[in-house]
């Protein structure tokens, strides 16, 4: 068994389905086994938390094309996310979340109502950029580009504060800002939104209790988003000795999404090429060796090579770096932290019964949480994928 922390090499859990909740959990030895309990003993499997991405999107597109992105019908977004979510319950992910989409806030709601199958959804609703920024097609009309996109644009400090109750009222459970661009338009990276508007953005959110998660390429947006006080960093390419000094220091997480780069690195080139290979090197070395707080986020989007329901792969790329054992820390209790799951991400007494069982041993060997090895599936006490 491994809890979310250390592993237990005979562990038992005990689950209480009808409240959801993890009775007791440890050592077999130490566990009292409820008389007429259902027992399941599998030799050689390991029992984990339920895993968690902790970013990814629901874009409901065939494509890694940010013009399909923007112009896939809501409708279609929603059924196709539909059939993603019960692809990622039924391969371990119990919780998710979702940084962006047209119907991420809806998806969750309908989850929590019991009208469909799939893990927990925190959901930013609709992401914030700034005008001509990130998720703003050039060849659109400005006014169309705000009507389809995904993203609220958003510039000056007012502004912002606006599009933060915006995504509030919408149902978002954190905030995504994008404080640089990416190489979706096929140019480099740039600085987006400035310090004052990304204070703005987080303060607004914090007023609310809300999470900020921060998309930043290169070394000015990575200052930019520490000093506005971010809650975590996503992708983080450009890490330096001094940034990441600071973000250890207030405690950032950083999600560096290295799926989505491992992905993309065949068919990089130029600069683009340059920022992966960084990022691979030695952003993954400082950020070892100041001790991030590192989280488990694919950025899969659905789209063919980023197939929901793969999302382990994450785990596994992480596993290249951290080792196993600490990679499946950041995909569960690490992501529970991130995520504000209080009562989730550890197998523990009073915790919510989010249990999957896998062959083999994930703390050793990455590829043991593939989707054909996981045996089953519990989440909040329901058994959703069993032999």
């Amino acid at each position: 068994m491994f809890d979310g922390e250390k592993t237990i090499e005979d562990g038992t859990v005990v689950v209480h389905q009808e409240e959801g909740r993890i009775v007791d959990a440890g050592p077999s030895s130490d566990v009292e086994r409820p008389k007429g309990a259902r027992v399941i003993s599998h030799q050689g499997a390991t029992i984990v938390p339920g895993l968690m991405d902790a970013h990814m999107h629901f874009f409901g597109s065939t494509k890694h094309d940010l013009m399909d992105w923007v112009t896939v019908p809501e409708t279609m977004t929603a059924l196709r996310g539909v059939a993603e979510m019960r692809k990622l319950l039924h391969a371990g992910f119990t919780a998710v979340r979702d940084l962006g989409s047209k119907t991420g806030a809806y998806i969750s709601q309908a989850e929590r109502e019991g009208l469909i199958e799939g893990p927990r959804v925190i959901a930013a609703a609709k992401s914030l950029a700034q005008t001509g920024g990130n998720d703003d097609p050039p060849s659109l009309p400005l006014g169309i580009s705000q009507q389809l996109s995904y993203s609220y644009y958003c510039d000056g400090p007012w502004e912002c504060r606006r599009a933060v109750r915006l995504c509030i009222r919408d149902g978002a459970e954190v905030i995504k800002v994008y404080a640089s661009g990416s190489f979706a338009q096929g140019r480099p990276p740039r600085p987006q939104l400035t310090v004052e508007e990304l204070k703005a953005i987080v303060d607004e959110a914090h007023r609310a209790y809300v999470k900020v998660a921060a998309h930043a390429y290169g070394e000015i947006p990575l200052s930019n988003v520490v000093e506005a006080g971010v809650d975590s960093i996503e992708h983080g390419i450009g890490l330096t000795d001094e940034i990441a000094e600071q973000v250890k220091k207030k405690g950032i997480f950083y999600v560096p999404t290295l799926s989505a780069f491992v992905a993309a690195k065949p068919s990089a080139s130029g600069e683009r090429a340059e920022f992966i290979k960084r990022h691979l090197t030695d952003d993954m070395r400082l950020a070892k060796e100041h001790d991030l707080k590192m989280c488990c986020g694919s950025d899969y989007v659905g789209c063919e090579g980023q197939l929901h329901g793969q999302n382990y792969e994450e785990i596994a790329s992480l596993a290249r770096f951290l080792g196993a054992k600490r990679a499946l820390v950041a995909a569960t209790s690490t992501d529970a932290e991130c995520l504000a799951l209080k009562d989730a991400g550890r197998l523990r007494a009073g915790y919510r019964a989010d249990v999957v069982v896998v062959e083999g041993d994930p703390t050793r060997k990455a590829a043991s949480l593939a989707p054909e090895h996981v045996l089953y599936v519990v989440k909040g006490g329901k058994t959703y994928r069993s032999p």
